[in-house]
């Protein structure tokens, strides 16, 4: 392996003695006879940002899916700051701190970007008119416009509704949004897979500010280069388990495609020498 980019990992919680903020250990996931994840291990810590990656059909759609609740492991377990959870839906997931930002957004187009942010977390008028039903949307404009200027999202107006924006500004709100409600972990799935270079480069650095901000940020995604230039630490899987494990400032991208594909593994057995 080469020296890479020579930076160190950034980011607390690394050789504090801290727990990862979000951990599997030994996952097993079986649909029918096929065994999607053999045993499969993963750790993010505090203020940190880590690459998943690996090959089509490695497992890591399905770890992802496990960790934010949408699918339940049939083995192992997780945990979040070192205690054991059990999620059996995204919304046992996000009360554990962790939000989830799929390729396919979420986001209601109809709706303003602030209506967006505070989608299901909706914040009621006070007194009779909010128990009438009645929204603040001032408060929420407030908020959201706060929210977005600390991570650097640009957007016309927090009125503007969803549909009206660029693909890479439609990204940027709803990675802000998990970013904003997440309390340990974002997790984003191929966050840049159909943006141009200028749309990627804003959706980078939110994910940056956010880690900067104390997040934790998990990153999904098959574009190598995007992966060394803004992770701290890279995970890689095959065939269901977790193979390999660097520091993106000490790799290159033919590292990561040789451990991708089996030619390089090194899975060490003290998880300490990473942190």
């Amino acid at each position: 392996m080469s020296a890479g980019r020579g930076r160190t990992s950034r980011g607390p919680g690394r050789g504090d003695g801290a727990p990862p903020v979000l951990e599997a250990r030994g996952i097993v996931k079986r649909f029918g006879h096929v065994e999607a994840l053999r045993g499969a291990d993963f750790a993010v810590h505090r203020g940190e940002v880590v690459a998943l990656i690996g090959d089509n059909g490695a497992g890591k759609s399905t770890l992802i899916k496990v960790l934010s609740g949408a699918q339940p492991q049939d083995g192992g377990e997780i945990l979040v700051d070192g205690r054991p959870q059990r999620f059996g839906s995204p919304l046992d997931a996000r009360r554990a701190g962790v939000e989830t930002v799929y390729q396919d957004l979420a986001v209601a187009d109809d709706l303003s970007v602030a209506a967006n942010l505070y989608l299901g977390r909706e914040i009621r008028r006070r007194g009779l008119p909010g128990r009438l039903g009645l929204l603040d949307k001032r408060a929420m404009r407030r908020g959201a416009a706060a929210a977005l200027e600390q991570l650097g999202v640009r957007v016309p107006r927090v009125t503007t509704p969803i549909a009206m924006l660029s693909g890479g500004q439609r990204q940027s709100v709803a990675v802000a949004r998990a970013v904003v409600w997440a309390t340990s972990v974002v997790i984003l799935d191929e966050p840049t897979a159909a943006l141009g270079v200028v749309q990627t480069a804003r959706v980078l650095e939110v994910i940056e500010r956010a880690r900067d901000a104390g997040r934790s940020v998990v990153l999904v995604s098959h574009n190598m280069p995007q992966v060394l230039e803004v992770a701290d630490r890279v995970e890689v899987m095959r065939l269901g388990r977790r193979t390999a494990r660097f520091r993106a400032a000490d790799v290159t991208t033919d590292d990561l495609v040789a451990a991708m594909t089996g030619a390089l593994a090194t899975e060490p057995e003290d998880a300490a020498d990473l942190h």
